[in-house]
C-alpha cells in the first residue's frame, strides 16, 4: 500500500525522454486522474472496480496523446484485443454505479482500518487513508480518496490461518474491487512467485493479510472480522 508522486515522477521521466505509465485500478478515475499529473497512459483492470461484480474480464489503455491512441487503436485492430458485446455491456453497467461503490467502500475501509489498528491481534495497518500513513500528504494531494484496499499484519502467523479459515461473510479469495468483500493471503496467491529478498524488501511476509472492502455493512464485517480473529 505504497504511493508514488505521479507528477514527480512524470516530470522527471519527461527530462530523460521516458513515458510514464500508472496502474490507476486500485483508485479509478473517480478518486484518482494521472493524465492530470503528467502521465502520459493510464492502465486499468477493469475485472475490480470498474466492471466492480467480479463477473467479468477486461482492461483498458487510456491515453491523450492521440498519435499515440492512433498506434495502440492500430495494435488492438490487428490483434483482435477487443471486448465481446456482452462483457462491454457489463463494463458499462459497472461503470454507472462506480461513484456511489466507491464511495461506500472507501466508507467501510476508514471504518475497518481504525478498528483493526486498535485491535490486540493486529501489529499493523497499511491503509492510505489514515493520517498516520507515511504518504497521506501526497495521496491527499493528487487523488480525492483513498479506496477501499487494506493491508494487515498480524502479531503471529498462526492468526492467519485462523482468520482465513473463519471467515463467513468475508470471502478468502484473490481478486479484489467488487461488491463482495474479498481477503487475501499475498504471500501464497498474489506474490508467490516472487523471489524471498523482494518479498522482504516489500514486507510481504506470512503475517501480512489483504481485504478488499466491499459494500456491505461495516458493523457485519467488523463482527466476521473479530470472529475470526477469535
Amino acid at each position: 500500500m505504497r504511493v508514488t508522486d505521479i507528477k514527480a515522477v512524470a516530470e522527471l521521466a519527461k527530462s530523460a525522454g521516458i513515458m510514464t505509465v500508472v496502474d490507476n485500478t486500485f483508485l479509478t478515475p473517480y478518486f484518482q486522474r494521472p493524465l492530470e499529473q503528467g502521465a502520459e497512459v493510464v492502465i486499468h483492470s477493469g475485472t475490480k472496480y470498474l466492471g466492480g461484480h467480479n463477473d467479468t474480464l477486461a482492461g483498458f489503455l487510456v491515453v491523450k496523446n492521440e498519435n499515440l491512441a492512433e498506434e495502440l487503436k492500430l495494435l488492438q485492430m490487428s490483434s483482435g484485443a477487443i471486448l465481446a458485446p456482452f462483457d462491454s455491456w457489463l463494463m458499462l453497467r459497472g461503470i454507472k454505479t462506480l461513484g456511489v461503490r466507491m464511495e461506500k467502500c472507501q466508507r467501510n475501509a476508514v471504518a475497518i482500518a481504525h478498528w483493526l489498528k486498535n485491535h490486540p491481534k493486529v501489529e499493523k495497518v497499511f491503509y492510505v487513508g489514515l493520517p498516520e500513513h507515511e504518504a497521506y500528504a501526497i495521496s491527499r494531494k493528487q487523488a480525492a480518496g483513498s479506496g477501499g484496499m487494506i493491508s494487515f499484519t498480524v502479531k503471529d502467523a498462526e492468526i492467519v490461518k485462523r482468520i482465513l479459515g473463519r471467515v463467513r461473510l468475508i470471502s478468502f479469495a484473490e481478486s479484489l474491487g467488487g461488491v463482495e468483500s474479498l481477503i487475501t493471503y499475498p504471500l501464497v496467491q498474489t506474490h508467490s512467485a516472487m523471489p524471498k529478498d523482494i518479498l522482504e524488501r516489500l514486507g510481504v511476509n506470512d503475517r501480512l493479510l489483504r481485504l478488499s472492502v466491499g459494500i456491505e455493512a461495516v458493523e457485519d464485517l467488523i463482527e466476521d472480522l473479530e470472529q475470526a480473529m477469535g
